[in-house]
């Protein structure tokens, strides 16, 4: 009774949410073809991705230090809840698997977000690897997930290291990060979106249950100059990841007193 009454009430507020995203999507481009050139959708795309992880009844904190401004992240992929949660943190453009330009109007408002997406198995990675340094060169920052699929959560996949090479062709920094998901204190078996799963299904059980804590760890940046190779960047970037997630899974990066992100939604908080 209670898991209907909140799947009732936050999937009314989440369809709300996404006609009123879809609605500004629309006026952008309206805006766009007013002005005869492409609006800036950055301070519009972190709020959206923050109300969108209110919707989803997801409780996020983050910990390390601030995301690295024109740089590539690499972050360990769990589930599609993954895109809004560090988009919410950072300022970045995602590239996604082509299934989700599919998907109704989650693909679309992705486009206008300005998502790169690539088709597995279709040889486009080295194509997709020139627009990510194109958009790196130019000052933006871009999020991958090198597994190239999503796990449950237990543990980091292998990291595939060809994208990787955009950032060094492109002389910026790369920024890891890890994305635990954590239910009643034990690693959550609701927030994974792994195997033949569907959006509309996962969506459900997802907003049936009780809120998710969602952890996200941003390391160090990582200079990509030197003679590592790709392979051998891409090891190490995932012991990097995978150590995170073990700390995180433990309870032990969590240093000291929480104190709210200034600007950040209520509810979004970085431990310092």
């Amino acid at each position: 009774m209670i898991g209907s009454l909140r799947l009732a009430i936050r999937l009314a507020t989440f369809t709300l949410f996404l006609a009123a995203i879809a609605l500004l999507a629309l006026a952008l481009r309206i805006g766009d073809v007013i002005s005869g050139k492409q609006l800036d959708r950055t301070p519009w795309a972190g709020r959206c991705f923050r109300g969108a992880c209110r919707c989803l009844g997801l409780h996020i904190r983050w910990h390390g230090p601030a995301p690295q401004a024109n740089s590539l992240v690499v972050s360990n992929h769990i589930s599609w809840c993954d895109i809004p949660i560090l988009g919410g943190l950072a300022q970045v453009r995602f590239l996604s698997k082509a299934e989700v330009a599919e998907w109704p109007l989650i693909g679309w408002l992705a486009r206008q977000a300005g998502t790169l997406f690539i088709r597995r198995g279709g040889g486009q990675a080295r194509q997709v690897k020139s627009t990510i340094r194109s958009a790196l060169a130019s000052g933006e920052s871009v999020l991958i997930f090198p597994e190239g699929t999503t796990s449950a959560g237990l543990t980091v996949l292998p990291f595939h290291g060809l994208l990787l090479g955009a950032a060094r062709e492109a002389n910026v920094m790369i920024q890891p990060a890890t994305i635990c998901y954590r239910r009643d204190g034990r690693p959550d078996h609701v927030a994974p979106f792994v195997g033949d799963d569907t959006f509309h299904g996962h969506l459900v059980r997802l907003l049936r249950n009780p809120p998710s804590r969602v952890d996200v760890l941003f390391h160090e940046p990582l200079a990509t100059t030197g003679d590592l190779k790709s392979s051998e960047l891409a090891g190490q970037l995932q012991e990097t990841v995978l150590d995170g997630l073990r700390l995180l899974h433990a309870g032990e990066a969590d240093p000291g007193m929480e104190a709210v992100r200034t600007g950040a939604a209520p509810g979004l908080s970085r431990l310092r």
